[in-house]
């Protein structure tokens, strides 16, 4: 799987290949054109109250990825959406968020990649 991950505010590149913003809210300040999104699965973002309790906290980072796959797991017609795009070429999966490395992208490709190992 050839799976990426970026900022939704960071200039698309060729090497991107299919872009998938995986958050539930649409990036503020940010129009559909610059986005450059192909496609908006928010049906895979963390809910609401997930993402408020995580708040990016590092310390929970264990437990978010921990929870958001037990609310992945109840989405498989999403996530096997996802795995034929994923597998059809380059994907680069989307996030809103300015914390790069505790974020709910991060967390949904080391899932994808642990369930195609």
């Amino acid at each position: 799987m050839n799976i990426q991950v970026k900022r939704v505010y960071e200039a698309p590149s060729s090497a991107d290949g299919m872009r998938i913003l995986i958050d539930r809210l649409w990036p503020r300040g940010l129009t559909k054109e610059k986005a450059h999104v192909d496609l908006w699965l928010k049906e895979l973002a963390p809910s609401t109250a997930l993402r408020k309790w995580f708040d990016h906290d590092p310390a929970k980072w264990e437990a978010f990825q921990q929870r958001y796959a037990q609310e992945l797991r109840q989405q498989p017609v999403a996530l096997e959406r996802l795995t034929g795009l994923i597998g059809s070429g380059p994907a680069t999966l989307l996030f809103g968020s300015k914390e790069e490395r505790f974020n709910d992208a991060v967390a949904l490709k080391a899932f994808m990649l642990a369930r195609d190992e």
